[in-house]
């Protein structure tokens, strides 16, 4: 299935927002991406440099409802360079009904703690753990897939 592009966080802004100095707002998003591979696992990218808002992330477990189509699905969620996600933001992802287990990929230590930020907003309510490797991500997704 091909992949959806949700619109960039600073396109929606709210007129307060305007105020803030440059220093305050991070640099423009790219685009958090949404898709469905061939293997069945739902893969969610999150824009490197960006702080993470409810708005994109309210869009993006639409589009994975979506692409769910009444089944729980795995999902593989990148947040390689993300500078931070906001609380409304990691209540949005946890409380998907339409993920089965849920691997965080990134690359740094950062990418680490945001990652354990998001695992820890519903403990024990989804499988979920955190990954610098996408083959381990992977393999591990499909062995609790296959267990839900």
């Amino acid at each position: 299935m091909s992949a959806q592009t949700l619109p960039a966080w600073d396109s929606r802004l709210p007129d307060d927002a305007l105020e803030a100095s440059s220093e305050d707002v991070p640099a423009p998003a790219d685009q958090i991406t949404v898709d469905l591979a061939e293997d069945g696992i739902v893969e969610v990218t999150l824009p490197p440099n960006t702080v993470v808002r409810s708005p994109e992330a309210r869009a993006a477990a639409a589009a994975v409802r979506m692409f769910a189509d009444g089944r729980r699905l795995p999902l593989l969620l990148r947040v390689t360079g993300v500078l931070s996600v906001t609380d409304d933001a990691r209540l949005t992802y946890s409380n998907s009904v339409v993920v089965s287990a849920c691997a965080l990929l990134g690359e740094s230590p950062v990418d680490r703690v945001i990652a354990h930020f998001l695992l820890r907003a519903k403990p024990g309510s989804l499988p979920g753990r955190f990954f610098t490797s996408e083959a381990e991500a992977r393999d591990w997704l499909r062995e609790h897939h296959r267990e839900s």
